[in-house]
C-alpha cells in the first residue's frame, strides 16, 4: 500500500471512530524513530506494539530488532489488523490489548522486555486506561521498557504511578506533534 493510500485509509478510520484511532494520519518517521531508538534492542527477546495501525512504527521495530525477537502486534480495527498480518507475516497479530497476559500465555512467552504503544490513552475512559496499564505492567519483566507517545502530557501523572519515567521527548515533526514517554518497570 502506498503512503498516500495509508494516509487516506487512516483518515477514513479516524473519521469513523476518533476515540479508537486518535489521529488523522499515521505516525511520522521522526516519531517512529524516536520511539524505537529508546529501546536497547540487543536485550529484547519479546516486544508488543499496542495500536499498531498501518505499521508506521512496526516498520522501524522490524529494522531494529534481533532476528529471533518475538513481535506481537495489537490492533483493534479488523481491516488494519489484516493488513498488518499481510505486511508483517512474521509477527503475531491480536485485536485486544486488554488481553495481553492471555496472549503471552497463548504464545508461550513468560514476559515482555518492551511494550511500545501508540494507544490514545487520554481518549479512553479511566477504567479502560487502568485496565490497559495493569495488563502492560503485569506483562513486562522487571526493568522492562514501556515507550508510548501521546499528543499531550496529560497522562504523565498516571504513567508515573505505574512506571519510572526516564524521559519525555517532544517530537515536533509529526501531525499532530507528540510526546514520547520512555518508562521502565521498577525492579523488585
Amino acid at each position: 500500500m502506498s503512503t498516500l493510500q495509508e494516509k487516506l485509509l487512516f483518515l477514513y478510520k479516524f473519521s469513523r471512530d476518533p476515540q479508537q484511532i486518535g489521529s488523522v494520519t499515521p505516525s511520522s518517521a521522526f516519531l517512529a524513530k524516536k520511539m524505537v531508538e529508546s529501546v536497547a534492542w540487543e536485550k529484547v527477546s519479546a516486544v508488543a506494539e499496542l495500536g499498531a495501525g498501518t505499521g508506521a512504527i512496526t516498520e522501524y521495530i522490524q529494522k531494529a530488532k534481533k532476528d529471533n525477537t518475538r513481535v506481537l502486534l495489537f490492533e483493534r480495527d479488523a481491516e488494519l489488523r489484516d493488513r498488518l498480518q499481510e505486511r508483517f507475516a512474521d509477527c503475531a497479530c491480536y485485536d485486544d490489548a486488554r488481553c495481553l497476559q492471555s496472549v503471552l500465555r497463548t504464545e508461550g512467552i513468560d514476559s515482555l522486555d518492551c511494550v511500545i504503544s501508540g494507544l490514545p490513552y487520554f481518549n479512553f475512559p479511566q477504567s479502560l486506561r487502568d485496565r490497559l496499564l495493569s495488563e502492560i505492567t503485569a506483562s513486562l519483566r522487571p526493568g522492562g521498557r514501556f515507550v508510548a507517545f501521546q499528543y499531550s502530557q496529560q497522562m504523565r501523572k498516571q504513567f508515573s504511578k505505574q512506571f519510572a519515567i526516564e524521559g519525555i521527548y517532544f517530537v515536533p515533526f509529526n501531525v499532530p506533534p507528540a510526546f514520547v514517554y520512555v518508562c521502565r518497570k521498577e525492579e523488585g
